[in-house]
C-alpha cells in the first residue's frame, strides 16, 4: 500500500465535522469522530489502532492531551467535556461535560457520570466507574465530592470554543477586552438557564 493510498484509507476512517477545530501539529490516526464546534489543541494526538475514539460536541482537548484506546475499550468523550494540558484518556468513557484536569490519566474502561471533576494529577484506575456529578481526587483517584458541576464545565467548554473560533481566525487574544467580557456575561446566563443546551438541537 503506498503512503499516500495509506493516507487516504485512515482519511475514510475519520470523521471530523467541518465545524470542529484541529491545531495545525494535532496528529489523529485510525478510527476517529469528532463532533461539531469541538476543538484538538496543539501537540495533542488521538490515535486509534483498533475500537474507536469518538468526541461529542463543543469538547476540547487541549495542548498535548494524548487519546489512545484499549484492546477491548474504546475512548467516548461526550458533549461539552474539557480535557486539560497534558491529560491521558486510554479506552474509557467521559459522560457530557466532565472537566479533566491537568496531567490526569483515565484509564481502559472507566467510566466518569456526566458532570464530573477529574483533578490535575489524578490517576483513574482501569474499571473504576463514577457516578454523575462525581469530585475525583488522588491516586488511585476516589471520589472526595458529589456536586453536580455541568453547568460550570459547560461554560468552560464555551470559552474554549470562542476560543477555537478565534484561532480559526489567527486571532490569539480571544479572552480579553469590553467584547469577551460582555460576551462572557451573556453566555453565562444562558448556561444557568440552559438555553445554551439549544446549541446542540440548533447543529441539526
Amino acid at each position: 500500500m503506498s503512503l499516500r493510498h495509506g493516507a487516504a484509507a485512515y482519511a475514510r476512517m475519520q470523521s471530523i465535522d467541518a465545524r470542529a477545530w484541529i491545531a495545525p501539529t494535532a496528529q489523529i490516526f485510525g478510527r476517529v469522530s469528532i463532533g461539531a464546534g469541538s476543538s484538538l489543541w496543539h501537540n495533542a494526538v488521538a490515535r486509534a489502532e483498533c475500537q474507536e475514539i469518538r468526541i461529542g460536541r463543543f469538547a476540547n482537548l487541549q495542548d498535548f492531551v494524548m487519546i489512545h484506546v484499549g484492546y477491548d475499550h474504546p475512548t467516548r468523550v461526550g458533549d461539552f467535556c474539557s480535557i486539560a494540558h497534558h491529560a491521558t484518556l486510554h479506552g474509557c468513557t467521559l459522560e457530557d461535560a466532565v472537566l479533566v484536569g491537568v496531567g490526569a490519566v483515565v484509564m481502559d474502561g472507566a467510566v466518569i457520570g456526566a458532570g464530573s471533576i477529574v483533578a490535575g494529577g489524578a490517576v483513574v484506575p482501569e474499571g473504576k466507574v463514577f457516578p454523575a456529578g462525581s469530585v475525583v481526587a488522588g491516586v488511585p483517584a476516589k471520589q472526595i465530592a458529589l456536586r453536580d458541576s455541568a453547568r460550570a464545565n459547560r461554560m468552560n467548554a464555551w470559552l474554549y470554543h470562542r476560543n477555537a473560533e478565534a484561532y480559526r481566525r489567527g486571532e490569539h487574544r480571544a479572552w480579553e477586552g469590553p467584547d469577551f467580557d460582555a460576551w462572557r456575561r451573556a453566555k453565562q446566563a444562558e448556561v444557568d438557564a440552559d438555553e445554551d443546551l439549544a446549541s446542540l438541537t440548533a447543529l441539526g
